[in-house]
């Protein structure tokens, strides 16, 4: 399938690589002492500033324990993590995040929510009293791209599960991240629901050019919403290949249909469900590790 998958170890063309934003050298992760769970084995990654990033792979795999690594949440067993070329040591704070469970503060509007981080994150913080007015400027007009304008005063039990995830997707932008982390945002979502989402991130996207990382169990979602798609082996997981999803944008969900597009996923669907088979033939065979 030519322009839309390469291997790891194989060459792409003789120009010099745009320099890595995310950047993962032989990240190993084992929870516990020497004797627990190895979730990740040296894994090698690089992704680039304004690029849009999917993990898939099998359940099990470490896809949210590479979260919690690139985060700052969980520290390496061995290997080395850069973000925007600083070693990752602590928490993040360029960082924004959404999960699969909208987490909205039930005492708290929607406007309230979305602001929460001004609240948090330095420097915005020290002027959100001084410059309030332009925050909930901000805010608003975040939440209109998104759909939720004339909703900022609605409690979340008020909004629908879609509407939530809007929110939830403002709050993890309203403070400018450079980096937007994404566990599954839609999987609790209807399949309308879910593909319309996907349309409101990726113009989100578009406008803003923020990097971001989407991990999910979805194959079409992420050929939809990512210029790069990460496959993980089981675990301990590792890096199996990568899928370069050259689909002009903006992509509609019409895009879905094509050929090309099928094959992709199609593509990736086998290579996860190779991974299975395996995974699943070592475990039955006696004296495997």
């Amino acid at each position: 399938m030519t322009g839309a998958h390469e291997l790891m170890d194989k060459p792409t063309s003789q120009a010099a690589p745009a320099k890595a934003f995310v950047d993962l050298s032989a990240v190993s992760l084992r929870y516990g002492d020497e004797n627990g769970t190895l979730a990740l084995s040296g894994v090698d990654l690089k992704i680039e500033k304004g690029q849009f990033a999917a993990i898939v792979g099998p359940s099990g795999c470490g896809k949210s324990s590479f979260m919690k690594l690139v985060t700052g949440l969980c520290p390496p067993t061995e290997g080395t993590i850069k973000v925007d070329d600083q070693l990752v040591k602590g928490p993040l704070k360029i960082s924004g995040m959404a999960f699969q469970n909208p987490t909205l503060l039930p005492w708290r509007d929607t406007l309230g929510n979305t602001m929460l981080p001004l609240e948090i994150v330095q420097p915005h913080r020290s002027r959100l009293r001084s410059q309030k007015d332009r925050y909930v400027a901000r805010a608003k007009e975040l939440l209109a791209t998104v759909g939720l304008a004339g909703f900022e005063a609605k409690q979340p039990w008020m909004l629908s599960g879609g509407m939530q995830q809007r929110a939830s997707l403002c709050r993890a932008l309203i403070h400018e991240p450079q980096l937007l982390m994404l566990d599954e945002p839609f999987a609790a979502l209807d399949a309308f629901t879910r593909e319309e989402l996907w349309s409101v991130l990726q113009d989100l996207w578009i406008e803003k050019k923020f990097t971001c990382i989407l991990v999910t169990h979805d194959l079409r979602e992420a050929a939809f919403l990512a210029d790069v798609v990460f496959v993980m082996s089981a675990r301990p997981g590792r890096v199996i290949s990568v899928h370069r999803i050259d689909m002009p944008r903006p992509r509609t969900i019409d895009s879905t249909f094509d050929p090309h597009f099928i094959e992709i996923v199609q593509q990736i669907r086998h290579e996860i469900a190779h991974v299975r088979k395996e995974s699943r033939v070592a475990v039955m065979t006696p004296g495997a590790a």
